[in-house]
């Protein structure tokens, strides 16, 4: 069987995933503060306004500086020129933030000390050996890509980048085994008049350096296929927290309950039960068990059991052995948050290239 599978990846100065960084940046405040705070929050991004939105509860909920950690979130990712309507000293920010709603709160601290899902919800986790990083060629080679594009921005080595942007990278496959790149889009935001000068920067140095050994001549490139991309970010698009939960994760290749993941506190399922199932596909192809998996768990909102989990190998490896490793692992939200060791100021790191795939993170070893 042979198919073409593309997959897409976004710059930190994209729209959605400033929206996200903030979001992030807000959580971990509270995490290092509080590690039992509960915080739910989302972000909207639109020429110079800035609106927070959410839950939080915690402790020290009063003590952290919202404003300053929105502002050097966005002087983190770049936004910082002036003459721009979305700048991090100029932005105006919006806040509208209240408390968990109580009702939701018992449910989540039961009161025999375990915990509860803090919402009802399906997670998914998949892993696959075609990369050492057992993540799909696709999404890993576009996630490298818009990497690369933030680190030539600031590093000087492309003056002429601006922060926002977009990778998509097309894989040739033969019976699910990757073959070659047949096709790179990437769109990066430029200063004016130096177009002709990103498009040699793409295609005669980020193209060979970060492909590598996936990286020919012959591979269909387009650079700013659209023209010219001087207007990007907030300024000229606006940005949602929770937008790009694909690009968070497999790509499209292994498949998504629906539930962001930035802005919320591991006692969301979304997040931490999505990471979980990451870390045990992860044993699975690790210990050899199967090539390519994918796990899925759902579970009642209050319950600290699932109340389903599926492994499909797809036909890859002894699915029946596979089912009896997972049925192995505690599933719990508190066991979850225990052995993956979440209750740290960690998920700014995780915002951006994806959730999944890169190392430094506890459901990545």
């Amino acid at each position: 069987m042979q198919y073409v599978f593309t997959s897409e990846s976004v710059t930190e100065g994209h729209p959605d995933k400033v929206c996200d960084f903030i979001s992030d940046s807000i959580l971990d405040a509270y995490i290092a503060a509080d590690p039992r705070a509960h915080v739910a929050v989302e972000t909207l991004v639109k020429d110079g306004n800035i609106v927070v939105a959410g839950e939080i509860s915690s402790r020290v909920r009063g003590s952290i500086d919202h404003q300053t950690i929105i502002r050097d979130s966005v002087r983190a990712v770049g936004y910082v020129d002036p003459s721009e309507p979305f700048h991090a000293d100029g932005v105006r920010i919006h806040e509208l933030i209240t408390e968990q709603s109580p009702e939701i709160g018992v449910k989540v601290d039961l009161p025999d000390g375990e915990q509860g899902a803090g919402d009802q919800g399906i997670m998914f986790g998949f892993a696959t050996n075609e990369t050492e990083a057992l993540m799909p060629l696709p999404i890993y080679l576009a996630h490298r890509l818009s990497e690369g594009l933030a680190i030539d921005r600031k590093s000087g080595r492309a003056p002429f980048l601006r922060p926002d942007g977009k990778t998509q990278v097309s894989v040739h496959y033969e019976d699910h085994v990757p073959k070659e790149v047949t096709t790179v889009i990437v769109s990066a935001q430029h200063r004016k008049d130096t177009i002709e000068q990103l498009r040699a920067y793409v295609r005669d140095d980020l193209l060979p350096r970060v492909l590598g050994k996936w990286y020919r001549e012959s591979i269909n490139i387009h650079m700013n296929p659209g023209g010219p991309f001087t207007e990007g970010g907030p300024s000229a698009d606006a940005g949602v927290t929770g937008r790009k939960i694909i690009c968070d994760t497999y790509g499209g290749m292994g498949r998504h309950g629906g539930g962001g993941f930035s802005g919320k506190d591991p006692s969301k399922v979304d997040r931490s039960a999505a990471y979980f199932c990451r870390y045990v596909a992860r044993q699975i192809v690790k210990t050899g068990i199967a090539p390519r998996v994918e796990i899925q768990v759902s579970y009642a909102i209050g319950k600290p059991k699932p109340v389903s989990a599926k492994v499909d190998t797809f036909g890859t490896g002894n699915e029946g052995k596979a089912i009896e490793f997972v049925n192995r692992f505690d599933f719990r939200p508190r066991a979850i948050i225990e052995r993956l060791d979440l209750l740290r100021p960690i998920y700014r790191r995780t915002t951006n290239y994806g959730h999944f795939g890169r190392p430094g993170f506890t459901w990545e070893e």
